[in-house]
């Protein structure tokens, strides 16, 4: 049997390709474009954080978090969470919970208030694996909607 350690780390440009094809597995939308320019300039932005778990140098989960500026909790920013992708091939194997402690430690370091994620409403393993890793799917309801929804679009 063999043991890889998982290791997180900032995104870069050159996983654009990798982690498009993580998106992919999340959803089937042909309109999916990860752009190296883009990741690099989230990976400059210093309230944005896109993580990448990594085992012998492939990409086999991601996360993006992004610091919210709040004013309910003095200068305390909240955190939304999207894009939680671990690859199929990879489940099980503690690649998800690395992802989401180094989440976690971002926040802890930003000072957050609290940490947000949205779950599609059909990933029932994954929203147990939200809640054994601390998140509540009880306790609010989330509501999306998308561009294609917009007034005047």
């Amino acid at each position: 049997m063999s043991t890889f350690v998982t290791i997180i780390r900032r995104a870069l440009a050159t996983d654009a390709e990798s982690i498009a094809g993580l998106y992919h597995e999340l959803v089937a939308n042909p309109n999916v474009l990860v752009l190296p320019d883009r990741l690099t300039q989230v990976n400059q932005d210093p309230s944005t954080g896109l993580f990448v778990a990594t085992q012998n140098d492939v990409v086999r989960g991601t996360a993006l978090v992004s610091l919210c500026a709040d004013v309910m909790f003095g200068s305390q920013p909240f955190a939304v969470v999207e894009n939680i992708i671990v690859s199929k091939d990879s489940r099980s194997m503690g690649v998800g919970m690395a992802l989401l402690r180094h989440v976690e430690a971002f926040c802890i370091t930003s000072q957050c208030s609290k940490i947000m994620l949205l779950s599609s409403a059909r990933r029932v393993e994954a929203h147990r694996f939200f809640e054994r890793e601390g998140f509540t799917g009880s306790s609010k309801i989330g509501f999306v909607k998308y561009r294609r929804d917009f007034q005047g679009t």
